[in-house]
């Protein structure tokens, strides 16, 4: 049954899905180059870290503010606020030439990048009413979505190749204009006079929380856990969430009402969302370093063979929703998650065989990029779903929140697993040869994946290691525990969510 959209609406959704294949590239397309940042910045893991965590956490800051604001003074004018950002940050991202400058324009970025994200399904909502038009166009648009993050790593592999690594952002300064014009040509403004106000205290509070526990996970190693330097950002951290969960039980309008939390399909469907943000995504992260310094690929076969982790999760989600139909979310969702760790686990074992490959990662690729694909959607209608259409806006708030939140706790997460790991190794291989200090130096310059300058600069670690043996086990070992870990994690996720859920009686 065909359905055919007038000028305006086309020229609207257009504008809509060009902003959303750029969210989606900025996430998928940045990792794949990261090794080469942190080479031709001289940066580290943690500053690698940060170049993802800044951008992950300004999206979360902003994602439940923007849309009190877009309410209230208009749609239209935020998400052109929104873009001009992004533009502008994209082209500073682009031109930086540190790694500092990089991380506070991805963070930058971020805040625009989120509220261009929250913009669009606003604006979708509001253009798109009627059921089938409606359908279709949130369809259009998960789809150019999805394309973003499935074919970000093989677009971000194939720029640095043809041009640089500038040009992942720079690109991202003509198609801004190109959506800001056909924002102008098509997008007309609409407000809601009904606006509830702005949860300033929760907004600060709840974003002063995660920034601080990413900062201590990040940088705790270095400042050591137990130093009063992180015990005092451990204190503020937990002093920073009781304000927010006070906050939000004594105002009038809180940013998330806590109250849906005891409807079981949107708690357990929750957990889904944390599934997926635990392993899946933050594990995009790290997967390039293992395919470009474990494997020895270039940036556009590491690209390539990420493509069979991310293709899944864009092939996938229509099929989960015919599943949802028939077998219902409670036994979708857990189940996805359960598929997706089994993936992680495979990749384990493929990982460490003794001739690892692309190949003997696929079947793990495959199965948790099957396995997102299975949850994601699912997860989304069954939080909005679930609650009265009126809580709708703040069920889907909390869900993007939930997601955001795992991904950027869990990028530090990771890493620091993935350096434990290798020092870990390197402490029983090279015992009695290098001190502590060194040690972990070189832990952090392989969890980098910064293996060429790490023998010029410790002349005794090439006459121990002269064929590459020792380093190269040191980071298969903490990439199998990140897997470990993310496997593990989701799994137990995935029987908390099944038990939430209840049985089809309950």
């Amino acid at each position: 049954m065909s359905l055919s959209f007038s000028r305006k609406n086309i020229i609207a959704l257009a504008a809509i899905c060009l902003s959303a294949l750029m969210f989606g590239l900025e996430i998928s397309s940045v990792p794949v180059i990261l090794p080469t940042l942190e080479k031709v910045l001289h940066g580290d893991l943690k500053d690698m870290q940060w170049i993802m965590n800044a951008y992950t956490i300004a999206c979360a800051t902003v994602l439940m503010a923007v849309g009190t604001l877009a309410d209230r003074y208009g749609r239209r004018r935020i998400f052109i606020i929104s873009l001009v950002l992004f533009g502008i940050t994209s082209l500073i991202c682009g031109l930086a030439q540190s790694t500092s400058v990089l991380i506070i324009s991805r963070f930058l970025q971020g805040v625009g990048a989120g509220a261009m994200q929250i913009c669009q399904i606003a604006i979708l909502s509001h253009r798109f009413q009627e059921g089938q038009e409606r359908s279709k166009a949130f369809g259009i648009w998960g789809i150019v979505f999805g394309i973003g993050l499935g074919f970000g790593p093989i677009i971000g592999g194939m720029i640095v190749a043809v041009l640089n690594w500038h040009w992942v952002f720079l690109v991202h300064v003509p198609l801004t204009i190109l959506t800001l014009i056909l924002v102008f040509g098509g997008i007309e403004e609409s407000r809601d006079p009904q606006v509830k106000k702005l949860d300033i205290i929760g907004i600060i509070t709840l974003s002063l929380t995660v920034f601080g526990l990413a900062y201590f996970i990040t940088q705790g190693p270095e400042l050591g856990f137990t130093s009063r330097a992180s015990i005092s950002i451990l204190i503020a951290v937990a002093i920073s969430f009781i304000i927010f969960l006070f906050a939000e039980k004594l105002s009038a309008h809180p940013m998330f009402d806590f109250s849906v939390f005891k409807i079981r399909n949107f708690s357990g469907a929750l957990l889904g969302s944390i599934g997926m943000n635990f392993s899946f995504w933050p594990f995009m992260i790290y997967l390039p370093i293992y395919f470009q310094s474990g494997l020895g690929y270039g940036i556009v076969a590491a690209g390539l063979s990420l493509l069979a982790y991310a293709l899944p999760t864009l092939v996938i989600p229509p099929l989960a929703e015919r599943f949802s139909l028939r077998y219902q979310p409670r036994i979708v969702i857990p189940s996805g998650l359960f598929i997706l760790g089994m993936g992680f686990i495979l990749m384990k074992y493929g990982s460490g065989s003794d001739h690892a490959s692309w190949l003997t990662m696929l079947p793990g690729s495959l199965l948790a990029g099957i396995g997102l694909g299975l949850t994601n959607t699912p997860v989304t209608n069954t939080t909005t779903g679930s609650v009265p259409s009126a809580r709708a806006g703040m069920a889907s708030g909390i869900d993007m929140s939930a997601r955001l939140i795992s991904l950027a706790i869990n990028i530090a997460v990771m890493g620091f697993i993935l350096q434990e790991g290798i020092l870990s190794y390197l402490k029983g291989a090279l015992s009695g040869t290098l001190n502590a200090v060194q040690l972990r130096s070189v832990a952090e310059k392989i969890a980098a994946g910064n293996t060429v300058s790490l023998k010029q600069s410790l002349p005794e670690l090439s006459s121990l290691d002269a064929s590459g043996a020792v380093i190269h086990a040191a980071l298969v070992h903490g990439f199998g525990l990140i897997m470990l870990y993310g496997g593990i994690g989701v799994w137990v996720l995935a029987a908390i969510s099944f038990m939430i859920f209840g049985s089809k009686r309950a």
